[in-house]
């Protein structure tokens, strides 16, 4: 998943890791969360006493916004791969992390870091219902379909196929306007989603999509690995494919490859590249 921002967040540890080496106190983890201010920071810990951040392949893993605790967060929990291989220097081929969303695995295949994710499921969503919201977010662009998420509280609005990349990516959109808009209460994640190009500048994606979740506290999130475990299984069934590229056009974008499963998992690739280090005090 190119061009996320997680941070994983450290605790003092003999000179300091990068992954958390003791429980926080349970209010620390919101507030380094919320000074970090990025869309996720994920917190690594041990899960028994004698385990070893090189030598052990099953951590505690959980996830951050400035505003909330989340139940899953695909990006993040890639970074938190990518801390344990390439700086802990990890020995084993395979990770597991224990997280809300039960154990999510991770693994190095070539330059990518492949990540073993739920997939979610949408329904049929009545239009009258989330009216207010789709137009706070879209104004009068032509919904091609509209599903709802149940289990992940994203509402998937697909526009029409008659619309280019160009137009998704410079759709101008007012995230916090849809705190006041979303009238239901179910909605939590709201995905714009668009049937890739067969042809032209930007061939080769199956799909694109952005994602905004200001009830969050994320006005729209670069690259949102929880985001395609609910295109994976939309996108799979209009398009009749299991193995498909995608990218998501927020300013910063990136491209996901995915490989649906047939234990009812989707394995999400992305490459990953380190640009900071350092130790928090306190």
């Amino acid at each position: 998943m190119r061009g996320d921002r997680s941070l994983i967040a450290a605790s003092p540890h003999r000179g300091g890791g990068r992954s958390c080496s003791r429980d926080l106190d349970e209010a620390l983890h919101q507030k380094i969360a919320t000074e970090m201010n990025l869309s996720e920071t994920a917190f690594i810990r041990k899960l028994n006493p004698g385990d070893d951040f090189t030598k052990s392949s099953c951590f505690g893993l959980r996830w951050f916004t400035p505003a909330n605790e989340v139940p899953l967060c695909g990006h993040a929990t890639l970074a938190a791969a990518a801390v344990l291989f390439h700086i802990k220097k990890n020995t084993n081929s395979v990770l597991t992390f224990v997280t809300l969303s039960g154990e999510l695995k991770a693994r190095q295949v070539e330059d990518h870091i492949v990540l073993d994710l739920p997939l979610y499921l949408t329904y049929p969503q009545v239009l009258q219902e989330v009216e207010e919201l789709i137009k706070a977010a879209i104004g009068d662009m032509i919904v091609q379909d509209l599903r709802y998420s149940p289990d992940t509280k994203k509402l998937l609005v697909r526009l029409s196929d008659a619309y280019e990349r160009s137009v998704l990516e410079e759709l101008q959109v007012s995230a916090q306007r849809f705190l006041s808009a979303e009238k239901t209460g179910k909605v939590k994640g709201l995905i714009l989603t668009l049937k890739g190009n067969s042809s032209g500048k930007h061939k080769g994606h199956d799909f694109y999509s952005r994602y905004f979740a200001p009830w969050y506290g994320i006005l729209e999130d670069p690259v949102t690995g929880s985001a395609h475990a609910v295109l994976s299984s939309y996108w799979s069934e209009q398009l009749g494919k299991k193995e498909m590229l995608a990218f998501q056009c927020s300013c910063r974008g990136g491209e996901l490859k995915i490989s649906l499963r047939n234990d009812g998992r989707v394995d999400i690739a992305g490459q990953i590249a380190i640009v900071l280090k350092g130790n928090l005090i306190f």
